[in-house]
C-alpha cells in the first residue's frame, strides 16, 4: 500500500516537472520569438509610445537667374503648429480649441476634434506667418500653458516674380516637394535634409520637461543658378503676351532664346502664363468662372494644359523654318551651292510620283531663282527638288544628326520628341512634305536646337538649364559642363547657310525681323495645326549676330486669327525683331553692321474692295507698292482686290511691297 503510494506520488511529481518543463520552455521560445523576430518592431512601437517626434522641414534651395544676383524661388521661414492632445486638460480642450480656430481661422469644430483624439500627435496649421504665431505665443504665456501646444518652424516657398518663366521653374507641394519644372527635375538638389524635435514622455504620454527634448537641426537644399537670365525672359514674355493678345492667338505660343556655344537656355516663355504663387488658381478667365460647376477630373485636365511647358512638351508642324535643314544637308553632300544664277526654276508647282505640290506663291511662280533666292523667296518646289536628290536614307541620317529623331535631353521634365514616319514607310511625296517643313512635328527646343548647331559652325551642344550649383553647407560651387554632342555639317557649310538666313531678314520674306545696328539672319514659316483644322502655326526662326552667332530664337505663335493674318513674315517676324532689338543692347553684343537711316513704319491701310488703280493711289501715298505684276491687258480701273497681305493694321515699314489677290 505504502509502495503505491510512493509510486503515485513520483508519477504526479513527473507529470508536475514535466507539465514546469514544457512551460518553461514556451517561455523561452516565446522570450525567444520577441527578443529576435519581434524585437526591432517593438523597440520602435515603444519609442513612438515614449516620444513625441516632430519633424523640422530644411530651407529648400535659393534659385537664381543666370547672373547669380536675381532670385527666381526662395523659402522664407515661417511656422507650423501641432499639438499633444493628451497633454492638453479636458477641462482646456475647448479654450484651445477656440483660440487656435480664431487666430489660425480655422473652423471650430474641426480644431476640437483633433484636440479630443486619444493620440500623441496632430497637425493643426502649417506654414503661417510668425505674426500669427506670436499672438498665440502670448495667449499661452498668459494662460500659463506651457504644454500640449507645439510651433515649430517651417519654411514657405515664395516667387517673387510670380509669372515669369512659371512653366521653366515649376513650382512645389504642400511638403516642400518640387512638382513641375526645374523644381521637380533638380527636387534632390534643393529640398535638403529633415531636421527632427524629439521629447521623450512618461508612460501616460505626459512630457518630462524640457531636458527629454532632443533637437536635431535640418539642413537646408542647394542653390542653383539656372540658364535663363531674367532680363531676357522679362522681354520675351512682355513681347510674346502682346503678340498673343494682338494677333489673337488662340492657342497661345512661345518664345525659346538660346546661346549656340554654350546650349545655355536664355529664355523660355509660354503664354498664358501662371502665377507660382498661387498655381491651382486657373489662368483663364472664362474657365475660372465656372470653376466650381466642373467635375474634378475637368479641373485636373485644365490645370495639367494650364502647367504644361509647350517649348519641350507639346510638338508642332515647323513649315518653311525646316528649309534650313534641307538646305544644310544638301550644301553639305555638295548637291548644290548658294549663289549659282538659274539653277533652279519655280512654274508654282512641281510633280512628284503622279502628285502636283503648288508653291505657296503658285498664282506668280518665283521663276528662275539660285538657292539664296529661293530660301529669301521661300519657295517650296526647290526645296522638294533638293530632297528628292538627298534620298529618304541620306536625309534620315541629318534629321539624326540634328536631333529630330531623339530627345534632346534638356533637364527639365515632360520632354516630347519629333514624330516621323518610320524611314521605311516614306515615299517620294513623304520626301517631298518633309522637304519643306510640312506633315511631321517637333518640338520649338528641338528646332531651336537644331538650328544653333547651325549657328554654333555645326558643332551641336545639348540644351542647359542650370549653370550651377552651390552646396548649401560649405558653399562650394560645382559648374555644370556644356556637353557637346557632335559636329553635324561642316564650319563652311554653316558659314553659307547663315550667310543665306541673313538674305532672308535683309532682303526676303524675314525683313520684319532686322535690327538697327546688328547683322540679322533668319527664316520665317508657316504651318497648319493638324489636317483640315483650319487652324495655323506661325514662327520666326532667328540668328544674332551673324558675324560670331550668341542668340537663336524661335517665335512661335499658335492660330493668330487676328487682322493680321497667319503669315510668320508678317506675324512672327516682327515679334523677333521686337525681342532682339532689346536684347541684344542688353548683352552688350557689339554692333556689327552699319546703321542704315531709319525707315519710317506706317499703318497698312484696307485696299479690299478697291481698283488696282485705287489701291496703287493709296499705297503710293504712304511709300507702299503692289508687289504683283499684272498682265498687260488688265483693266486696272474695274478690276477689284480680294485679298490683300498684310491685313488692314499692321505696321510695316515704307517701301514695302503688298501683295494681292484678284
Amino acid at each position: 500500500m505504502i509502495e503505491n503510494s510512493n509510486i503515485s506520488r513520483m508519477k504526479r511529481i513527473r507529470n508536475i516537472l514535466f507539465i514546469a518543463f514544457t512551460i518553461l520552455s514556451l517561455l523561452i521560445v516565446r522570450i525567444g520569438y520577441i527578443q529576435f523576430v519581434t524585437g526591432d518592431k517593438l523597440k520602435q512601437m515603444a519609442y513612438e509610445q515614449q516620444s513625441l517626434d516632430r519633424k523640422i522641414n530644411p530651407k529648400r534651395g535659393t534659385i537664381y537667374d543666370a547672373t547669380g544676383k536675381n532670385v527666381l524661388a526662395i523659402s522664407a521661414s515661417v511656422e507650423s503648429i501641432t499639438i499633444n492632445p493628451l497633454n492638453i486638460p479636458n477641462e482646456s480642450k475647448e479654450k484651445v480649441a477656440k483660440v487656435l480656430s480664431e487666430i489660425f481661422e480655422l473652423d471650430y469644430e474641426k480644431v476640437l476634434k483633433k484636440i479630443k483624439k486619444k493620440s500623441s500627435i496632430e497637425t493643426i496649421v502649417r506654414k503661417v506667418e510668425k505674426e500669427q504665431t506670436d499672438k498665440l505665443r502670448v495667449w499661452m504665456q498668459e494662460n500659463n500653458i506651457t504644454s500640449g501646444i507645439n510651433i515649430d518652424e517651417d519654411t514657405k516657398r515664395y516667387y517673387p516674380n510670380n509669372n515669369l518663366a512659371s512653366h521653366f521653374i515649376g513650382f512645389c507641394g504642400s511638403d516642400n516637394q518640387g512638382l513641375d519644372g526645374i523644381e521637380s527635375i533638380y527636387d534632390k538638389e534643393l529640398k535638403g535634409e529633415n531636421g527632427r524635435i524629439v521629447r521623450v514622455t512618461d508612460a501616460k504620454g505626459g512630457e518630462i520637461g524640457k531636458e527629454g527634448e532632443d533637437y536635431i537641426s535640418a539642413i537646408d537644399g542647394n542653390d542653383l543658378v539656372l540658364s535663363i537670365d531674367m532680363t531676357i525672359q522679362s522681354i520675351a514674355e512682355k513681347y510674346l503676351k502682346q503678340a498673343c493678345i494682338d494677333n489673337q492667338c488662340t492657342d497661345g505660343g512661345n518664345i525659346v532664346m538660346m546661346n549656340p556655344k554654350t546650349g545655355d537656355i536664355l529664355a523660355m516663355a509660354t503664354y498664358p502664363s501662371y502665377n507660382l504663387n498661387s498655381p491651382y488658381e486657373i489662368n483663364i478667365e472664362e474657365i475660372k468662372n465656372n470653376w466650381d460647376s466642373l467635375t474634378q477630373t475637368d479641373k485636373n485636365i485644365n490645370l495639367q494644359k494650364m502647367w504644361r511647358n509647350k517649348a519641350i512638351a507639346d510638338t508642332y508642324e515647323p513649315g518653311s523654318t525646316f528649309k534650313l535643314i534641307t538646305t544644310s544637308a544638301a550644301l553639305e553632300e555638295g548637291i548644290t551651292t548658294t549663289d549659282k544664277e538659274g539653277e533652279f526654276a519655280c512654274t508654282g508647282s512641281i510633280e512628284i510620283a503622279g502628285v502636283r505640290i503648288k508653291c505657296w506663291r503658285y498664282y506668280r511662280p518665283h521663276g528662275s531663282e539660285s538657292l539664296r533666292q529661293a530660301l529669301m523667296n521661300s519657295c517650296n518646289p526647290v526645296f522638294i527638288g533638293l530632297g528628292q536628290k538627298i534620298g529618304v536614307e541620306k536625309y534620315y541620317q541629318y534629321l539624326e544628326k540634328f536631333g529630330f529623331l531623339a530627345k534632346t535631353g534638356v533637364k527639365l521634365p515632360g520632354e516630347a520628341k519629333g514624330i516621323f514616319l518610320a524611314q521605311n514607310k516614306v515615299g517620294p511625296v513623304e520626301l517631298a512634305t518633309i522637304s519643306f517643313g510640312q506633315r511631321f512635328e517637333v518640338t520649338p527646343l528641338q528646332m531651336v536646337s537644331a538650328v544653333s548647331a547651325i549657328a554654333n559652325g555645326g558643332i551641336k551642344t545639348q540644351p542647359r538649364v542650370v549653370k550651377q550649383i552651390i552646396d548649401s553647407k560649405t558653399g562650394e560651387v560645382q559648374e555644370q559642363p556644356v556637353v557637346e554632342v557632335g559636329r553635324v555639317i561642316s564650319e563652311n557649310t554653316a558659314k553659307n547657310v547663315l550667310s543665306m538666313m541673313q538674305s532672308v531678314v535683309e532682303e526676303g520674306t524675314g525683313k520684319n525681323a532686322a535690327v538697327k545696328g546688328y547683322s540679322v539672319g533668319g527664316k520665317t514659316g508657316t504651318s497648319e495645326d493638324g489636317v483640315n483644322t483650319n487652324k495655323y502655326v506661325t514662327s520666326f526662326l532667328g540668328v544674332a549676330p551673324i558675324s560670331d552667332p550668341e542668340v537663336v530664337i524661335l517665335v512661335t505663335l499658335y492660330n493668330p486669327t487676328g487682322e493680321g493674318g497667319h503669315q510668320g513674315g508678317a506675324v512672327a517676324a516682327p515679334v523677333g525683331g521686337q525681342v532682339l532689338g532689346d536684347v541684344l543692347p542688353y548683352l552688350e553684343l557689339n554692333k556689327d553692321k552699319q546703321e542704315d537711316e531709319e525707315i519710317e513704319e506706317v499703318e497698312m491701310p484696307e485696299i479690299r474692295n478697291m481698283t488696282i488703280e485705287e489701291a496703287q493711289k493709296t499705297l503710293k501715298s504712304l511709300g507702299l507698292e503692289i508687289e504683283n505684276q499684272f498682265e498687260e491687258n488688265i483693266n486696272k480701273k474695274e478690276t477689284i482686290i480680294k485679298e490683300q497681305l498684310p491685313k488692314p493694321g499692321i505696321k510695316i515699314k515704307k517701301g514695302s511691297k503688298i501683295t494681292v489677290e484678284i
